[in-house]
């Protein structure tokens, strides 16, 4: 950008939210935390604050010793000392959104047409209003300095912590991640492996592309963050309010926006804001909600 580009708020309207082929409407959780937000259930008006920077993360990743690898795009916006992000899909969003978010308030954010952008908007309003720490309900844990499969092996073994290992035979994996899978295995516990994307796990078990078909299939629910901002996080907690399953999230997408539901469907939540165990090779935090304490 030259020193003399001059950025301006977009003028942003409202979309109702897409309907998916659950038959409902795609982001029902995401508006609900959106209207408490706007009526001051978290602190001030979204309209009376303003993002002043917003960014883009690519990643590609191949663990060593790992035959499969994959990517990721995430849209992370700046508020204060809080960072909010939503992963996307490599090339969903505009080139220019990164631009179009700079300099509008979290109000218009929240009303902007690519839901990406209204998941980073009310994850940087809430990291920025109930920062991860104990007084919010938040328990940190530590991951050390290492490599990226390093890292994430202990981050798996966090996440997978917080369910009910003993009283789980199956549990339903929404957003395949193969160290999550891994530490499952170390546990004895099977596991249903699903995922848009579809493909095979790193054991060449199918992954599923329709998580709904296989919740009757288990008796707790792993799931990723993506899931709130791709529309697939409703039904899943719909069905763990009506039987009781445990679901569990690990987020980076959304990492303030889902410890809101702790109690309200969730049981745990492994948050995660930005920066990622991915960016760097030093320590990083978990921050860890409800689930058995650790």
């Amino acid at each position: 950008m030259s020193a003399t580009t001059v950025l301006t708020a977009p003028a942003l309207t409202p979309t109702p939210a897409p309907t998916t082929s659950f038959g409902i409407d795609a982001y029902p959780v995401l508006d609900l935390i959106t209207g408490r937000a706007r009526t001051g259930a978290y602190g001030p008006d979204p309209a009376s604050l303003r993002i002043a920077l917003a960014f883009g993360t690519t990643q590609a990743v191949r663990h060593s010793g790992r035959t499969r690898g994959y990517r990721n795009e995430v849209l992370s916006l700046r508020l204060g000392a809080a960072v909010g992000s939503c992963a996307v899909e490599p090339g969903d969003l505009p080139a220019d959104t990164v631009t179009d978010c700079v300099g509008a308030t979290v109000g218009e954010l929240l009303d902007h047409p690519h839901t990406a952008v209204r998941v980073a908007a009310l994850d940087a309003y809430l990291g920025h209003c109930l920062p991860h720490a104990p007084a919010y309900g938040a328990r940190r844990f530590g991951l050390p300095a290492g490599s990226s499969l390093v890292k994430s092996r202990v981050r798996a073994a966090a996440v997978v912590g917080l369910l009910p290992l003993a009283a789980v035979r199956r549990v339903l994996v929404v957003g395949v991640v193969n160290s999550l899978l891994e530490q499952l295995r170390s546990n004895e516990v099977g596991y249903l492996p699903c995922d848009l994307k579809g493909g095979t796990t790193e054991w060449d078990e199918p992954v599923h592309t329709d998580a709904l078909a296989h919740l009757d299939d288990c008796d707790a629910i792993l799931a990723s963050g993506m899931t709130l901002g791709n529309g697939t996080l409703d039904p899943l907690l719909t069905h763990a309010r009506a039987t009781g399953k445990p679901l569990v999230l690990f987020a980076q997408t959304g990492s303030a926006v889902l410890p809101r539901l702790i109690g309200d469907g969730v049981t745990a939540v492994s948050a995660e804001p930005y920066p990622f165990f991915w960016l760097d090779g030093g320590p990083s935090l978990l921050h860890l909600y409800g689930g058995a304490k650790r």
